[in-house]
């Protein structure tokens, strides 16, 4: 009987660990840098990046019309302040840097590039599969909001 428990549990925990693993650092990934950010998503699965943006949603879905309003005005002006922070580094860098800056992003662009022209025909066209389905998630959820704010908007006029 004991071995029977010992198996149900563990077996139960190793079902329920990568899910409390993955909800326990939401606010570390918060925290991260923008490159450790950027490998911890990597190393997740599918399934661990599907389940994390369901429950963004859930959480998201489930705040009032006005804690809503709230999160995207801190969105657009954290966007705001994200610019202007950018905006003010490159002003304030050297010829030399702005020229290595550049330099990278273009060393970037032609490693895509390349990835790119190295694919299958059939890797490509799961590669644009992928971006239409990400592009058009985020069309809908475009469209929802615009149609949230024409809503507010009438009902304020």
């Amino acid at each position: 009987m004991r071995k029977i428990r010992k198996i149900l549990l563990v077996s139960c925990l190793s079902l329920i660990a990568p899910f409390a693993a993955s909800a326990q650092s939401m606010d570390e990934i918060k925290q991260m840098s923008p490159e450790d950010r950027q490998a911890y998503m990597e190393g997740l699965t599918d399934e661990e990046r599907a389940g994390m943006r369901d429950r963004r949603r859930n959480e998201y879905e489930a705040l009032s019309d006005e804690e809503k309003q709230a999160v995207r005005e801190r969105r657009a002006g954290s966007r705001d302040g994200d610019r202007t922070a950018m905006r003010e580094r490159w002003n304030a860098m050297s010829d030399e840097e702005r020229a290595a800056a550049k330099d990278k992003r273009r060393a970037k662009g032609d490693a895509r590039r390349e990835r790119w022209e190295s694919m299958s025909e059939e890797e490509r066209t799961a590669a644009r599969e992928k971006r239409g389905d990400r592009k058009g998630k985020h069309g809908e959820q475009q469209q929802r909001h615009r149609g949230e704010h024409d809503d507010q908007a009438e009902s304020e006029g």
